[in-house]
């Protein structure tokens, strides 16, 4: 699903274009999700970043930010485990300094929504 937003992002084509043959139904969800909120997704990205913005970002790592924040606005996906696989995809696919700004900002997301002080 990460390389289908990456090629959404990149391209702005429709996501059922940028496949073929079976998709998972749940990423399938997600990503569609993801497209139809990026504008506010990137937004809180914006907020909860420090001195960055959700447009300086990297392709990579805005979109699993994304995807994340929807995962955990869900709630179907624990935190932690949202939180785990963002940020190993961030070191997976960019470098381990994106998977620091990643666990960063998605802690600081999580933290408003879960109204903690941490």
């Amino acid at each position: 699903m990460l390389f289908l937003l990456y090629q959404w992002d990149l391209t702005g084509q429709p996501l059922a274009s940028l496949f073929e043959g079976e998709v998972d139904e749940f990423a399938r969800a997600l990503a569609e999700e993801v497209i139809e909120q990026a504008a506010e997704l990137d937004a809180r990205i914006t907020a909860a970043a420090v001195d960055w913005t959700a447009a300086r970002l990297g392709t990579v790592e805005r979109n699993i930010l994304r995807m994340a924040i929807r995962e955990l606005d869900r709630s179907d996906v624990p935190l932690e485990v949202a939180i785990s696989e963002a940020v190993g995809l961030a070191k997976r696919y960019a470098s381990v300094e994106a998977a620091r700004l990643v666990n960063g900002i998605l802690a600081r997301i999580a933290r408003e929504a879960t109204g903690s002080a941490r």
